[in-house]
């Protein structure tokens, strides 16, 4: 396996978790999240070394594709927490008594 063919593979997951997180598929996520992970160990395992413009584009694009799922988690994340407050009856923003706070 080549460092593109395991960057390919990262990125076909990432595809595979959007997928999942637009579709609130829990099982789907866990799989294609594992796919990932499998596929980063598999880069790393092949050292580094001068990336091309191939290479380099093909990691811009799993790098944007990682931004886009971690903004559908923090999405999510304060979907919930707006949820919660409902119900406890803590209207407002909730980030003003604990300071802003990044999720990832």
């Amino acid at each position: 396996m080549t460092r593109r063919d395991a960057l390919i593979r990262v990125i076909e997951a990432l595809h595979q978790e959007i997928a999942a997180l637009r579709a609130n598929d829990v099982a789907g996520l866990e799989r294609a999240t594992q796919t990932k992970l499998v596929a980063i160990e598999e880069l790393s395992a092949l050292g580094t070394g001068p990336a091309g413009p191939d290479l380099r584009e093909l990691a811009d694009e799993a790098d944007r594709l990682n931004e886009t799922c971690r903004i559908y988690v923090n999405l999510m994340a304060a979907n919930v927490r707006r949820r919660l407050q409902t119900l406890t009856g803590q209207f407002g923003n909730s980030y003003a008594a604990q300071g802003m706070r990044a999720y990832a």
